[in-house]
């Protein structure tokens, strides 16, 4: 029955382990020297736990590095229009320009003609949004695991 043939192909299966001792010892060797390297590993490179930063007032914007900065954002909804307007006309006076494109497409293209004072803004909904610059995407997040 069916216990007989178990206990054949078990028997069958220690035979093969006792006549190939170094294979049977690397089996069991190898995953415990990978554990004790990933221990090392970790332990040599311990993860950092910073304090929180005190708020502290920055002082005043110097707004002569902002004169001909253009924010371009997309997509043109009502509400990313309001924001927009809020961070362009309440937060600076003049020398900040705010363009807006119909696609994330037009918004790459647009980096691309000038990269050097263009910043993107994608809003993907009402309370979320990325930032892009001329090569890359800043993802705005609560939790940093390093500085």
């Amino acid at each position: 029955g069916v216990w007989r043939q178990t206990r054949a192909l078990l028997f069958k299966n220690c035979l093969i382990k006792c006549r190939t001792k170094k294979s049977s010892v690397q089996e069991v060797l190898f995953p415990l020297f990978f554990l004790f390297w990933l221990i090392l590993m970790s332990m040599m490179h311990p993860h950092r736990k910073y304090d929180e930063v005190a708020n502290t007032d920055l002082g005043p914007l110097d707004t002569s590095v902002l004169v001909d900065f253009v924010i371009g954002y997309t997509p043109p909804t009502p509400m990313a229009r309001e924001i927009m307007k809020k961070v362009a006309f309440d937060n600076f006076e003049d020398g900040l320009i705010t363009e807006e494109y119909l696609s994330e497409e037009e918004l790459e293209e647009a980096s691309f003609l000038k990269p050097s004072n263009f910043v993107g803004v994608v809003f993907k909904d009402s309370m979320s949004y990325q930032l892009r610059f001329h090569d890359s995407i800043a993802m705005s997040s609560i939790y940093m695991e390093s500085r």
